[in-house]
């Protein structure tokens, strides 16, 4: 795993996550993260950029707010951008297989 942008790790990035969202964060981006050995994490002011190889070619846009996730998902350039809200109480089960479909397109 490599991080990009303005260089601020995840433990950095933490402090800012609603304490009651933190765990639903984490979970979501170690499944991001477990897709597979490409996965670049891009730490970014407000939300956690996922990208597949150093192409960066990005697939999931995480942002956390008071109540849950906003996702973005990106498929390939050619496909509108889709957002997912997701709330804290949610399993990643319910979306995960957007994300999975979307690391697996991207190009």
């Amino acid at each position: 795993m490599i991080c990009f942008g303005s260089r601020r790790s995840y433990e950095e990035f933490k402090g800012q996550i609603p304490v009651q969202v933190l765990p639903f964060f984490d979970k979501i981006r170690d499944f991001c993260l477990s897709l597979g050995d490409n996965i670049v994490e891009d730490v970014r002011m407000h939300r956690v950029v996922f990208c597949k190889s150093m192409t960066f070619r990005w697939f999931a846009d995480i942002q956390p707010e008071s109540d849950g996730v906003v996702i973005k998902i990106q498929k390939s350039r050619k496909v509108p951008i889709q957002i997912i809200q997701v709330k804290k109480g949610q399993s990643v089960s319910e979306f995960g297989s957007i994300i999975k479909e979307a690391y697996e397109e991207i190009r």
